[in-house]
């Protein structure tokens, strides 16, 4: 019960600071993005690589 309180009071705080700093949130986003992909990416080579070894 703790826990759905404590996550609901975050919830709630997370989307007034959305709000409320949108640019800065936009500006975030828009840096965060870009990273994302390329670590993603570099997870899905390697992965693939995995794979290709597992077969041989």
């Amino acid at each position: 019960m703790v826990h759905i309180i404590g996550g609901a009071i975050a919830g709630v705080l997370g989307l007034v600071g959305i709000i409320g700093w949108w640019d800065n949130f936009g500006d975030f986003l828009r840096g965060s993005i870009p990273l994302a992909l390329f670590i993603g990416g570099l997870i899905a080579i390697n992965t693939g690589m995995k794979f290709l070894k597992e077969k041989k």
